[in-house]
């Protein structure tokens, strides 16, 4: 390698080895042995301009290996983008701009929060799939306004992941070629030597999913890394792997090679010793030479003439194609026609009892309409969930347009690509399955509060409403799991309405992602407005008195068992007030007024029913109140039976109130 590029690589290296020794904290193994790839990918194959890191058509990058964050980070200060090494030298600590793993939102420059291993693999294959879709709804011929890559850096670690199994199979059914995953072979992980434990041919897996595979047996090699590059990039039918032999910790005599090179500083005379093996100044710290900074602001600058490139390639593109280029810019600003949800015939439905999971559905097939940027799809259940958009085609490799995604039986990774498709810009997504298996889908769900990502989630068969699948379909705990995320907001509505308010917030959010949770079994019909359920409470029945005698409350399905409970007790001489509750989160961010006037702290007897665990409902009951719920797991019956054998009834909720 020439030596202003030798140079520019081995300053990566010991930026970020320095980092991590001043944080005392952090893993220098992969930066050390990866530098080379992501040097000669960033200056060389990637089409980025880092005076505009939101440039629409830019290539994503993205670590996947996100424990190698420092080099990351030496990159993004080294290519410009705002990075100072006075950043470099805070990382991991409080507030910097620099935290342990890469954070989506937090750090200029970083495409997706990566740490849970294989997750940023999955969601960049999300990118390459919104990619993609956009590319076939707007490109016209030799105008191509989108037409971007979307690479990745995945470590030994990441590959033992499942997510990775999951969304590579999938890439390769859809072909998507735009996607480019660097594998850091390095035989290493926290334990030891992957002979322990991940022995399988990673290549002859790969080529099973269908992907084009590329072996660089040195990844020092800058030319047989470029070689590759320009391969994976001619072939068009295939998502590419490019296999780089690499050395773990390497420039250092010491630690080159070992696992305790992956994840623990160096230490002082180490690296000191890694500074001179290297060719850099031992007694300079955080050091960038005048020629690699010469060098570096070259590579930026061709990085800002691409953008000019393609700026002018979209000025020719929307002076002959104004229409397309009007719907795009809508696309891309994320924003939803407003006055279309206001519309009265959003909040419109007839009044006979349905499942929530079919007013959904049937809202979904509303929105085609009011947001047609929809690119979303089901973990093999559309049918069941009620997530099919009606006559906008499956979106397949000889069908890109198509809005509806087959995702397959793969919750985590389907979790991941709808995070990946939200992060790109562009399009709105939701992702669905049956409500138990949310916990497959947990990690990327917390992620996607994490990032503050507009994702949404169709969570059905919301309970024990399940019946005769049993305990292994009837979800009790996962509606507290979710509410305990920060950032999520999660709707488990009770009727026709309360669907369409939680679609309307969905889709409005921009930055939260948002939960529905709702039923198989029917549920009536009530007269509401319907926006009252974006406060996430909100009086439902009124008491005649100035101050109820109780007040009964809950969500979803439960909400017309305790209707029907208070129209009772009020025959039998009890007046309490009915509460609706779809929303605890949007509950709780209320004014103080405003819960005081749902929930007036005089009214001490409460009783909170949802047919999953008490937990959570106690901030709102007190300790005087009681919960009616589920602390055990289900059985296998039919619906009704179930509910009554759990006291689910309109009889049972009586008599708990009487006895308050």
């Amino acid at each position: 390698m020439s030596t202003i590029h030798e140079k520019s690589i081995n300053t990566i290296r010991i930026l970020s080895a320095e980092g991590i020794q001043k944080a005392n904290s952090g893993h220098p193994g992969l930066p050390l042995g990866a530098a080379p790839m992501a040097y000669e990918l960033w200056a060389n194959h990637m089409n980025h301009n880092p005076k505009n890191p939101d440039w629409d058509n830019r290539d994503r990058f993205v670590l996947s290996a996100g424990h190698g964050s420092m080099l990351l980070y030496s990159l993004l200060h080294l290519f410009d983008y705002g990075l100072t090494i006075d950043d470099l030298k805070n990382f991991r600590q409080w507030d910097s701009k620099t935290p342990g793993h890469p954070e989506f939102g937090h750090t200029i420059g970083i495409e997706t929060t990566t740490g849970p291993l294989g997750a940023g693999f999955a969601t960049g294959i999300g990118m390459a799939m919104a990619e993609n879709h956009l590319a076939a709804k707007f490109n016209e011929k030799n105008l191509k306004i989108i037409d971007h890559y979307t690479y990745t850096i995945v470590g030994d670690g990441c590959l033992m992941e499942g997510i990775t199994s999951e969304a590579a199979s999938l890439a390769g059914t859809l072909e998507l070629d735009k996607f480019i995953a660097f594998y850091d072979s390095n035989k290493i992980s926290i334990e030891g030597s992957t002979e322990l434990a991940f022995t399988e041919d990673v290549a002859k897996r790969f080529e099973a999913y269908n992907w084009q595979v590329l072996k660089v047996e040195d990844g020092n090699d800058l030319v047989a890394i470029s070689n590759a590059i320009k391969e994976a990039k001619a072939d068009t039918t295939h998502p590419s792997l490019i296999i780089v032999s690499t050395e773990i910790g390497y420039g250092c005599p010491a630690k080159q090679g070992t696992a305790s090179a992956h994840g623990e500083p160096l230490g002082v005379e180490n690296l000191k010793e890694t500074k001179a093996n290297l060719g850099l100044p031992v007694d300079k710290e955080f050091y960038v030479a005048d020629d690699v900074k010469a060098h570096m602001e070259t590579l930026v600058t061709k990085g800002a003439s691409k953008e000019a490139k393609w700026n002018a390639l979209y000025a020719d593109y929307k002076e002959k194609y104004p229409e397309k280029a009007k719907a795009y810019e809508f696309t891309m600003s994320g924003e939803v026609d407003i006055e279309a949800l206001d519309a009265e015939s959003f909040w419109t439905f007839d009044e006979k009892p349905n499942a929530t999971r079919g007013i959904s559905g049937q809202i979904i097939q509303r929105l085609v309409d009011i947001v047609p940027n929809m690119f979303a799809g089901s973990a093999d259940l559309a049918p069941s969930n009620k997530t099919w958009m009606n006559e906008q085609g499956e979106y397949s490799k000889d069908n890109p347009t198509g809005k509806n995604i087959h995702f397959g039986v793969r919750e985590l990774s389907m979790t991941a690509m709808g995070n990946g498709i939200a992060i790109h810009g562009g399009l709105k997504t939701f992702t669905s399955t049956f409500f138990v298996f949310s916990d497959y889908m947990k990690p990327m769900i917390r992620l996607a509060a994490l990032m503050n990502l507009p994702h949404t989630f169709v969570l059905t068969h919301d309970s024990i409403g399940v019946g005769e699948d049993g305990p292994t379909h009837q979800p009790v705990e996962q509606l507290a799991s979710l509410r305990t995320i920060p950032n999520l907001v999660t709707f488990r509505p009770s009727c026709a309405k309360e669907v369409a308010a939680a679609w309307y917030y969905a889709v409005t959010s921009k930055t939260r992602p948002t939960a529905l949770v709702l039923t198989r079994q029917n549920v009536p019909y009530f007269a509401i407005q319907g926006k009252e359920a974006l406060r996430g409470a909100y009086i439902l029945v009124e008491s005649s008195k100035e101050t109820p005698d109780a007040i009964l409350m809950a969500s979803g399905s439960e909400v017309g068992l305790i209707v029907d409970a208070a129209a009772k007790l009020k025959d039998e001489g009890m007046d309490v007030r009915v509460v609706s509750v779809p929303s605890m989160e949007l509950f709780n961010e209320q004014s103080a007024e405003y819960k005081e006037s749902v929930l007036p702290l005089v009214v001490r007897k409460r009783l909170a029913v949802e047919a999953a665990r008490t937990f959570g409902w106690y901030q709102y009951v007190g300790l005087d109140g009681k919960v009616l719920g589920i602390d055990r797991f289900g059985a296998s019956a039919p619906a009704a039976t179930i509910f009554e054998k759990f006291g689910l009834t309109v009889e049972n909720i009586i008599n708990l109130a009487k006895e308050l």
